[in-house]
Protein backbone atom coordinates (compact mmCIF):
# COMPACT_ATOMS: atom_id res chain seq x y z
CA UNK A 1 0.00 0.00 0.00
CA UNK A 2 1.36 3.40 -1.02
CA UNK A 3 0.26 6.65 0.57
CA UNK A 4 0.75 9.94 -1.28
CA UNK A 5 1.12 13.27 0.44
CA UNK A 6 0.76 16.48 -1.60
CA UNK A 7 2.95 19.37 -0.45
CA UNK A 8 2.38 23.05 -1.26
CA UNK A 9 3.98 24.34 -4.44
CA UNK A 10 7.20 26.34 -4.49
CA UNK A 11 5.29 29.40 -5.77
CA UNK A 12 2.97 29.24 -2.78
CA UNK A 13 5.92 28.96 -0.44
CA UNK A 14 7.58 32.00 -1.98
CA UNK A 15 4.44 34.12 -1.47
CA UNK A 16 4.34 33.37 2.24
CA UNK A 17 5.74 35.96 4.58
CA UNK A 18 8.02 33.51 6.36
CA UNK A 19 9.55 30.74 4.41
CA UNK A 20 10.09 27.60 6.46
CA UNK A 21 13.46 25.98 6.22
CA UNK A 22 14.16 22.48 4.96
CA UNK A 23 14.95 21.30 8.47
CA UNK A 24 11.50 22.45 9.62
CA UNK A 25 9.88 20.41 6.86
CA UNK A 26 11.91 17.39 7.82
CA UNK A 27 11.04 17.66 11.52
CA UNK A 28 7.34 18.25 10.92
CA UNK A 29 6.78 15.74 8.11
CA UNK A 30 9.55 13.23 8.84
CA UNK A 31 10.89 13.72 5.30
CA UNK A 32 13.77 11.32 5.93
CA UNK A 33 11.29 8.48 6.09
CA UNK A 34 9.61 9.53 2.81
CA UNK A 35 10.57 8.75 -0.75
CA UNK A 36 10.39 11.96 -2.91
CA UNK A 37 9.61 12.18 -6.61
CA UNK A 38 8.52 14.86 -9.09
CA UNK A 39 4.89 15.03 -10.12
CA UNK A 40 4.38 14.01 -13.74
CA UNK A 41 1.61 16.57 -14.11
CA UNK A 42 3.21 19.60 -12.48
CA UNK A 43 6.94 20.01 -12.17
CA UNK A 44 6.57 22.43 -9.29
CA UNK A 45 4.87 19.75 -7.17
CA UNK A 46 6.90 17.16 -5.30
CA UNK A 47 5.23 13.90 -4.27
CA UNK A 48 6.35 11.81 -1.32
CA UNK A 49 5.75 8.07 -0.99
CA UNK A 50 5.71 6.22 2.33
CA UNK A 51 7.68 3.01 2.25
CA UNK A 52 5.24 1.49 4.79
CA UNK A 53 1.89 2.84 5.97
CA UNK A 54 2.02 4.11 9.52
CA UNK A 55 -1.44 3.27 10.75
CA UNK A 56 -1.35 1.48 14.10
CA UNK A 57 -4.64 0.72 15.86
CA UNK A 58 -3.03 -0.87 18.90
CA UNK A 59 -3.27 1.01 22.23
CA UNK A 60 -0.35 3.19 23.13
CA UNK A 61 2.31 1.57 25.26
CA UNK A 62 4.44 3.05 27.94
CA UNK A 63 7.97 1.71 27.83
CA UNK A 64 10.33 1.92 30.70
CA UNK A 65 13.87 0.64 30.90
CA UNK A 66 14.71 -1.77 33.67
CA UNK A 67 17.76 -0.12 35.24
CA UNK A 68 18.71 -3.31 37.11
CA UNK A 69 19.08 -5.30 33.93
CA UNK A 70 22.55 -5.25 32.40
CA UNK A 71 21.24 -6.42 29.03
CA UNK A 72 18.84 -3.48 28.71
CA UNK A 73 15.61 -5.52 28.65
CA UNK A 74 12.55 -3.34 28.05
CA UNK A 75 9.58 -3.71 30.38
CA UNK A 76 6.38 -2.72 28.51
CA UNK A 77 3.10 -1.87 30.17
CA UNK A 78 -0.10 -0.99 28.39
CA UNK A 79 -1.08 2.53 29.37
CA UNK A 80 -4.74 1.45 29.27
CA UNK A 81 -4.16 -1.20 31.91
CA UNK A 82 -2.38 1.32 34.11
CA UNK A 83 -5.61 3.29 34.47
CA UNK A 84 -7.34 0.43 36.24
CA UNK A 85 -6.80 0.05 39.94
CA UNK A 86 -5.70 -3.20 41.43
CA UNK A 87 -8.50 -5.70 42.03
CA UNK A 88 -6.80 -7.08 45.13
CA UNK A 89 -9.37 -7.81 47.80
CA UNK A 90 -9.53 -5.45 50.74
CA UNK A 91 -10.48 -6.32 54.27
CA UNK A 92 -13.84 -4.87 55.37
CA UNK A 93 -13.69 -1.94 57.70
CA UNK A 94 -14.67 -2.63 61.25
CA UNK A 95 -17.69 -0.68 62.41
CA UNK A 96 -17.08 1.82 65.15
CA UNK A 97 -18.96 0.67 68.22
CA UNK A 98 -19.54 2.99 71.13
CA UNK A 99 -18.79 1.33 74.46
CA UNK A 100 -20.28 4.08 76.63
CA UNK A 101 -23.32 2.91 78.64
CA UNK A 102 -26.68 4.25 77.55
CA UNK A 103 -29.69 4.99 79.74
CA UNK A 104 -32.63 2.63 79.60
CA UNK A 105 -35.36 3.84 77.20
CA UNK A 106 -38.56 5.18 78.66
CA UNK A 107 -41.34 2.56 78.86
CA UNK A 108 -39.08 -0.17 77.52
CA UNK A 109 -40.35 -2.65 80.12
CA UNK A 110 -43.97 -2.09 79.15
CA UNK A 111 -43.14 -2.68 75.50
CA UNK A 112 -41.10 -5.78 76.36
CA UNK A 113 -43.93 -7.32 78.39
CA UNK A 114 -46.50 -6.68 75.65
CA UNK A 115 -44.27 -8.32 73.04
CA UNK A 116 -43.75 -11.30 75.37
CA UNK A 117 -47.52 -11.58 75.78
CA UNK A 118 -48.03 -11.55 72.00
CA UNK A 119 -45.37 -14.24 71.65
CA UNK A 120 -46.17 -16.66 74.45
CA UNK A 121 -49.80 -16.13 75.52
CA UNK A 122 -52.27 -18.81 74.42
CA UNK A 123 -54.10 -16.28 72.24
CA UNK A 124 -51.01 -14.28 71.25
CA UNK A 125 -50.87 -13.05 67.68
CA UNK A 126 -47.17 -13.93 67.35
CA UNK A 127 -47.38 -17.52 68.56
CA UNK A 128 -46.12 -20.49 66.56
CA UNK A 129 -43.45 -18.60 64.68
CA UNK A 130 -41.02 -20.62 62.52
CA UNK A 131 -38.27 -20.09 65.10
CA UNK A 132 -40.38 -21.91 67.72
CA UNK A 133 -40.44 -25.21 65.83
CA UNK A 134 -37.47 -25.00 63.45
CA UNK A 135 -35.03 -22.66 65.17
CA UNK A 136 -31.35 -23.41 65.66
CA UNK A 137 -31.76 -23.89 69.40
CA UNK A 138 -33.76 -27.08 68.88
CA UNK A 139 -31.48 -28.59 66.22
CA UNK A 140 -29.99 -30.91 68.81
CA UNK A 141 -33.35 -32.59 69.44
CA UNK A 142 -32.86 -34.53 66.23
CA UNK A 143 -30.25 -36.62 68.00
CA UNK A 144 -32.99 -38.15 70.18
CA UNK A 145 -33.28 -38.46 73.93
CA UNK A 146 -30.42 -40.96 74.13
CA UNK A 147 -28.11 -39.00 71.89
CA UNK A 148 -24.81 -37.75 73.22
CA UNK A 149 -24.84 -34.20 74.54
CA UNK A 150 -21.78 -33.27 72.51
CA UNK A 151 -23.55 -34.29 69.30
CA UNK A 152 -26.55 -32.15 70.29
CA UNK A 153 -24.29 -29.16 70.87
CA UNK A 154 -22.47 -29.82 67.61
CA UNK A 155 -25.81 -29.93 65.76
CA UNK A 156 -26.70 -26.52 67.18
CA UNK A 157 -23.38 -25.08 66.00
CA UNK A 158 -23.83 -26.44 62.45
CA UNK A 159 -27.42 -25.18 62.36
CA UNK A 160 -26.28 -21.70 63.37
CA UNK A 161 -23.61 -21.68 60.67
CA UNK A 162 -26.13 -22.71 58.01
CA UNK A 163 -28.78 -20.23 59.19
CA UNK A 164 -26.94 -17.15 57.94
CA UNK A 165 -29.16 -15.43 55.34
CA UNK A 166 -31.42 -18.49 55.23
CA UNK A 167 -34.94 -19.01 56.52
CA UNK A 168 -35.47 -21.25 59.52
CA UNK A 169 -37.55 -23.68 57.47
CA UNK A 170 -34.73 -24.18 54.95
CA UNK A 171 -32.09 -24.51 57.65
CA UNK A 172 -34.13 -27.11 59.53
CA UNK A 173 -34.60 -29.17 56.35
CA UNK A 174 -30.86 -28.97 55.59
CA UNK A 175 -29.92 -30.23 59.06
CA UNK A 176 -32.40 -33.09 58.70
CA UNK A 177 -30.97 -34.05 55.30
CA UNK A 178 -27.41 -33.82 56.56
CA UNK A 179 -28.11 -35.97 59.61
CA UNK A 180 -29.87 -38.57 57.46
CA UNK A 181 -27.01 -38.73 54.96
CA UNK A 182 -24.52 -39.32 57.79
CA UNK A 183 -26.36 -42.35 59.12
CA UNK A 184 -28.81 -40.72 61.52
CA UNK A 185 -26.39 -38.86 63.77
CA UNK A 186 -24.73 -35.50 63.18
CA UNK A 187 -21.39 -35.70 64.95
CA UNK A 188 -18.07 -33.96 64.46
CA UNK A 189 -16.29 -37.13 63.41
CA UNK A 190 -18.91 -38.19 60.86
CA UNK A 191 -19.09 -34.73 59.28
CA UNK A 192 -15.32 -34.31 59.23
CA UNK A 193 -14.80 -37.59 57.34
CA UNK A 194 -17.73 -37.18 54.92
CA UNK A 195 -17.02 -36.32 51.26
CA UNK A 196 -17.55 -32.65 50.50
CA UNK A 197 -19.94 -33.54 47.67
CA UNK A 198 -22.16 -35.38 50.15
CA UNK A 199 -22.36 -32.30 52.38
CA UNK A 200 -23.10 -30.04 49.42
CA UNK A 201 -25.90 -32.28 48.21
CA UNK A 202 -27.50 -32.27 51.66
CA UNK A 203 -27.48 -28.50 52.23
CA UNK A 204 -27.76 -27.13 48.68
CA UNK A 205 -31.00 -25.28 49.51
CA UNK A 206 -29.41 -22.88 51.99
CA UNK A 207 -27.83 -19.60 50.99
CA UNK A 208 -24.16 -19.79 49.92
CA UNK A 209 -24.23 -23.58 50.32
CA UNK A 210 -20.94 -24.21 48.53
CA UNK A 211 -18.99 -21.96 50.84
CA UNK A 212 -20.88 -23.12 53.91
CA UNK A 213 -20.09 -26.74 53.05
CA UNK A 214 -16.41 -25.99 53.44
CA UNK A 215 -16.98 -23.97 56.61
CA UNK A 216 -19.01 -26.63 58.45
CA UNK A 217 -16.57 -29.39 57.54
CA UNK A 218 -13.65 -27.27 58.76
CA UNK A 219 -15.57 -26.68 62.00
CA UNK A 220 -16.14 -30.42 62.32
CA UNK A 221 -12.43 -31.13 61.92
CA UNK A 222 -11.58 -28.51 64.54
CA UNK A 223 -14.13 -29.85 67.02
CA UNK A 224 -12.95 -33.43 66.46
CA UNK A 225 -9.24 -32.72 66.74
CA UNK A 226 -9.17 -29.97 69.37
CA UNK A 227 -12.24 -30.56 71.55
CA UNK A 228 -12.87 -34.30 71.44
CA UNK A 229 -15.90 -33.95 69.18
CA UNK A 230 -17.52 -31.30 71.38
CA UNK A 231 -18.00 -27.55 70.96
CA UNK A 232 -15.91 -24.99 72.91
CA UNK A 233 -17.66 -23.13 75.70
CA UNK A 234 -16.03 -19.69 75.50
CA UNK A 235 -16.79 -16.89 73.07
CA UNK A 236 -13.09 -16.40 72.34
CA UNK A 237 -12.68 -19.98 71.14
CA UNK A 238 -15.88 -19.91 69.10
CA UNK A 239 -14.82 -16.76 67.29
CA UNK A 240 -11.76 -18.63 66.01
CA UNK A 241 -14.07 -20.75 63.84
CA UNK A 242 -14.40 -19.49 60.30
CA UNK A 243 -17.78 -17.83 59.57
CA UNK A 244 -18.73 -17.71 63.29
CA UNK A 245 -19.35 -14.23 64.68
CA UNK A 246 -20.61 -12.74 67.92
CA UNK A 247 -24.25 -13.51 67.22
CA UNK A 248 -23.64 -17.20 66.54
CA UNK A 249 -21.17 -17.46 69.39
CA UNK A 250 -23.47 -16.07 72.06
CA UNK A 251 -26.46 -18.09 70.81
CA UNK A 252 -24.31 -21.22 70.86
CA UNK A 253 -23.29 -20.62 74.45
CA UNK A 254 -26.90 -19.98 75.49
CA UNK A 255 -28.50 -22.92 73.67
CA UNK A 256 -25.68 -25.44 73.92
CA UNK A 257 -24.09 -24.75 77.28
CA UNK A 258 -26.73 -22.68 79.11
CA UNK A 259 -24.26 -19.82 79.57
CA UNK A 260 -25.42 -16.21 79.69
CA UNK A 261 -22.39 -14.49 78.17
CA UNK A 262 -24.00 -11.95 75.84
CA UNK A 263 -26.94 -11.11 73.58
CA UNK A 264 -27.21 -12.70 70.16
CA UNK A 265 -28.31 -9.86 67.87
CA UNK A 266 -29.56 -10.75 64.40
CA UNK A 267 -31.44 -8.66 61.83
CA UNK A 268 -34.75 -8.99 63.69
CA UNK A 269 -33.37 -7.76 67.02
CA UNK A 270 -31.48 -4.98 65.24
CA UNK A 271 -34.51 -3.85 63.24
CA UNK A 272 -37.16 -4.07 65.95
CA UNK A 273 -35.19 -2.38 68.73
CA UNK A 274 -34.44 0.52 66.38
CA UNK A 275 -38.10 0.78 65.41
CA UNK A 276 -38.98 0.93 69.09
CA UNK A 277 -36.55 3.81 69.55
CA UNK A 278 -34.41 1.95 72.07
CA UNK A 279 -31.17 3.35 70.65
CA UNK A 280 -30.30 7.05 70.75
CA UNK A 281 -28.99 7.67 68.17
CA UNK A 282 -30.15 4.71 66.09
CA UNK A 283 -27.56 1.97 65.70
CA UNK A 284 -26.18 1.13 62.28
CA UNK A 285 -24.86 -2.42 62.75
CA UNK A 286 -25.99 -5.38 64.92
CA UNK A 287 -22.79 -5.31 66.97
CA UNK A 288 -23.51 -1.73 68.00
CA UNK A 289 -27.03 -2.81 68.93
CA UNK A 290 -25.67 -5.61 71.09
CA UNK A 291 -23.33 -3.33 73.02
CA UNK A 292 -26.10 -0.82 73.64
CA UNK A 293 -28.63 -3.42 74.78
CA UNK A 294 -26.18 -5.05 77.16
CA UNK A 295 -25.49 -1.69 78.78
CA UNK A 296 -29.02 -1.31 80.19
CA UNK A 297 -31.11 -4.46 79.61
CA UNK A 298 -31.27 -6.59 82.80
CA UNK A 299 -28.83 -9.50 82.64
CA UNK A 300 -31.49 -12.15 83.18
CA UNK A 301 -33.24 -11.05 79.97
CA UNK A 302 -30.17 -11.40 77.74
CA UNK A 303 -30.83 -15.06 76.78
CA UNK A 304 -34.54 -14.43 76.14
CA UNK A 305 -34.68 -11.34 73.97
CA UNK A 306 -33.35 -12.92 70.78
CA UNK A 307 -35.85 -15.77 70.61
CA UNK A 308 -38.71 -13.45 71.54
CA UNK A 309 -37.94 -10.75 68.99
CA UNK A 310 -37.08 -13.17 66.18
CA UNK A 311 -40.54 -14.75 66.38
CA UNK A 312 -42.12 -11.31 66.74
CA UNK A 313 -40.27 -10.16 63.63
CA UNK A 314 -41.34 -13.21 61.66
CA UNK A 315 -45.02 -12.89 62.53
CA UNK A 316 -45.81 -9.21 63.24
CA UNK A 317 -42.95 -6.72 62.89
CA UNK A 318 -41.83 -7.93 59.47
CA UNK A 319 -39.15 -6.10 57.44
CA UNK A 320 -41.67 -4.88 54.84
CA UNK A 321 -45.26 -3.94 55.67
CA UNK A 322 -45.33 -4.82 59.40
CA UNK A 323 -48.73 -5.80 60.80
CA UNK A 324 -49.06 -2.76 63.03
CA UNK A 325 -52.86 -3.14 63.20
CA UNK A 326 -52.42 -6.47 65.00
CA UNK A 327 -49.63 -5.30 67.28
CA UNK A 328 -50.55 -4.50 70.91
CA UNK A 329 -47.95 -1.72 70.98
CA UNK A 330 -49.98 0.35 68.54
CA UNK A 331 -52.79 0.79 71.08
CA UNK A 332 -50.51 2.44 73.66
CA UNK A 333 -49.18 5.86 72.81
CA UNK A 334 -45.44 6.29 72.99
CA UNK A 335 -44.42 2.61 72.99
CA UNK A 336 -43.57 2.39 69.30
CA UNK A 337 -42.69 5.62 67.46
CA UNK A 338 -42.65 3.73 64.14
CA UNK A 339 -46.25 2.52 64.29
CA UNK A 340 -48.26 3.14 61.12
CA UNK A 341 -51.78 1.79 60.99
CA UNK A 342 -53.09 0.81 57.56
CA UNK A 343 -56.43 2.39 56.71
CA UNK A 344 -59.11 0.69 54.62
CA UNK A 345 -59.01 3.39 51.94
CA UNK A 346 -56.18 3.49 49.42
CA UNK A 347 -53.33 5.76 50.36
CA UNK A 348 -50.72 7.44 48.29
CA UNK A 349 -47.23 6.13 48.37
CA UNK A 350 -45.43 3.04 47.28
CA UNK A 351 -47.67 0.12 46.42
CA UNK A 352 -46.72 -3.52 46.38
CA UNK A 353 -47.94 -5.66 43.53
CA UNK A 354 -47.04 -8.97 41.93
CA UNK A 355 -46.21 -11.66 44.44
CA UNK A 356 -45.65 -9.32 47.37
CA UNK A 357 -48.40 -9.59 49.96
CA UNK A 358 -50.57 -6.62 50.82
CA UNK A 359 -51.00 -3.24 49.25
CA UNK A 360 -49.16 -0.62 51.23
CA UNK A 361 -45.58 -0.42 52.39
CA UNK A 362 -45.71 0.72 55.99
CA UNK A 363 -43.24 0.98 58.82
CA UNK A 364 -39.60 1.90 58.75
CA UNK A 365 -37.42 -0.06 56.35
CA UNK A 366 -33.94 -0.76 57.62
CA UNK A 367 -31.06 -0.59 55.19
CA UNK A 368 -30.54 -3.75 53.19
CA UNK A 369 -33.88 -5.35 54.15
CA UNK A 370 -36.17 -6.37 51.32
CA UNK A 371 -38.74 -9.12 51.64
CA UNK A 372 -37.96 -11.85 49.13
CA UNK A 373 -40.70 -13.61 47.26
CA UNK A 374 -40.78 -16.85 45.34
CA UNK A 375 -39.77 -16.25 41.79
CA UNK A 376 -36.90 -14.00 42.85
CA UNK A 377 -38.65 -10.77 42.06
CA UNK A 378 -40.60 -8.08 43.84
CA UNK A 379 -42.59 -5.36 42.09
CA UNK A 380 -42.72 -1.86 43.51
CA UNK A 381 -45.02 0.68 41.92
CA UNK A 382 -45.31 4.35 42.79
CA UNK A 383 -48.84 5.48 43.56
CA UNK A 384 -50.73 7.96 41.45
CA UNK A 385 -49.73 6.46 38.10
CA UNK A 386 -46.00 6.85 38.70
CA UNK A 387 -43.33 4.66 37.15
CA UNK A 388 -42.93 1.06 38.23
CA UNK A 389 -39.67 -0.46 39.38
CA UNK A 390 -38.88 -4.14 39.00
CA UNK A 391 -36.23 -5.47 41.33
CA UNK A 392 -34.80 -8.93 40.72
CA UNK A 393 -33.02 -10.41 43.71
CA UNK A 394 -31.28 -13.65 44.52
CA UNK A 395 -33.40 -15.72 46.88
CA UNK A 396 -30.32 -16.73 48.86
CA UNK A 397 -30.51 -13.35 50.57
CA UNK A 398 -34.05 -14.01 51.77
CA UNK A 399 -33.00 -15.43 55.10
CA UNK A 400 -34.90 -14.70 58.22
CA UNK A 401 -31.80 -14.88 60.35
CA UNK A 402 -28.18 -13.86 59.96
Amino acid sequence: MTSRLKLPSTRALRSSTTRPSTSQFESNLDVKALKAQRSSLNASVTLFELDEPRFDSRPAKRVKLDSDSKEGVLDCEDSVAKKHKSTKSRLPRKAKVSSSPQPAPVKWRQAYDLIAEMRYASDGCARDAPVDTMGCDIAGEGEGLEGEDKNKRFSILISLMLSSQTKDQVTHAAITNLRSSLGGSLSASSLASAPLSQIEESINKVGFWRRKSEYVQAAAVRCRDSYGGDVPKTIEELLEFKAVGNKMGYLMLQSGWGLNSGIGVDVHVHRITNRLGWHKPPTKVPEETRVNLESWLPHELHPKINHMLVGFGQMICTPIRPNCSECSLSSVEGLCPSVKLTSSSPRKGKQVSGKAKGDVLTGDLMAGELEMKEGNETMLEAGGGGPSIKIELENIFSGSRL
